[in-house]
């Protein structure tokens, strides 16, 4: 699992200068499946503990149905605004699974109430492979041109995809106008076991000032007991003073790669921000 170091600090930039840092996700278990009204306290006590451990960075998304415990959490953690960064996600639906709201444009003013606030930092995209149908009526590059409506209205700071291949970025590209509406991030799985979801996506995205968003950047010890790197990533942990889970986001972070992590415990969600300290080296 060698890597080349990447110079980094506990922040990286979108190509437009907006500093992000390690982000909390509010995804697997604490997902909710349908139009679920009542807000989930445990969630909310859960994104507490991370912002006062230290994180500012929280990832939701309109298919989790967790958007409102991020804004009860956000009103209760008497943070400024200014000072975190939320990120959410369209949701456009998946195969004969209807997209959670009628439009884009009513996905992003749900977000909005449901979260509390004035503006998004980040609005992903979830994934591009749905139909129209799914949609609404609504094509891959239909969704972008309401994405940059809202940016332009200072409603979405920053807008950008998950689960996309290079085919797909182009696409946007193409219908953006200019430069300054191209997607800034695309948040993929990576971990060692999936290096590019999709063929080049990684290079690309980089050589093209996309930052790359890693989500389950802990597969190798969170989704299988015993594996071919278990062995490996507890030599390494012995030798950097550190858990598997930090050599791994240690690892993302050295490919120039931003973790979203999640846990629900309190030395967990403290040792995803002690990663700073050490440098894997090429082993």
């Amino acid at each position: 699992m060698s890597t080349h170091p990447v110079k980094f600090t506990r922040s990286f930039k979108t190509k437009s200068g907006n500093e992000l840092s390690i982000g909390t996700g509010t995804g697997t278990k604490w997902k909710k499946d349908g139009k679920i009204e009542t807000i989930n306290q445990e969630l909310v006590d859960q994104i507490l503990l991370a912002i006062n451990s230290g994180f500012r960075h929280i990832d939701t998304a309109e298919v989790y149905n967790t958007q409102a415990e991020v804004g009860e959490a956000i009103k209760q953690s008497g943070i400024p605004r200014e000072e975190l960064w939320i990120t959410t996600k369209y949701n456009p639906g998946w195969q004969t699974i209807k997209a959670s709201s009628q439009s884009p444009k009513a996905s992003i003013e749900t977000a909005l109430k449901q979260l509390g606030t004035d503006y998004i930092d980040l609005y992903l995209i979830h994934q591009p492979f749905f139909s129209e149908e799914s949609t609404h009526g609504y094509t891959l590059e239909d969704i972008w041109k309401t994405l940059i409506d809202y940016k332009k209205q200072g409603k979405i700071r920053e807008i950008g995809v998950s689960n996309c291949a290079i085919e797909h970025i182009e696409k946007l590209k193409a219908v953006s106008g200019s430069p300054e509406f191209y997607p800034v991030v695309n948040q993929i799985e990576s971990h060692p076991f999936l290096q590019d979801q999709s063929r080049n996506i990684t290079a690309y995205s980089q050589e093209n000032d996309i930052l790359v968003e890693a989500f389950s950047p802990l597969t190798p010890v969170s989704r299988v007991e015993k594996n071919p790197l278990t062995d490996y990533l507890d030599k390494l942990s012995e030798k950097y003073k550190k858990t598997p889970g930090q050599v791994l986001l240690r690892y993302t972070l050295q490919r120039g790669i931003l973790p979203i992590t999640t846990s629900a415990k309190e030395e967990r969600i403290k040792e995803a921000l002690d990663v700073f300290d050490f440098e894997l080296t090429k082993e």
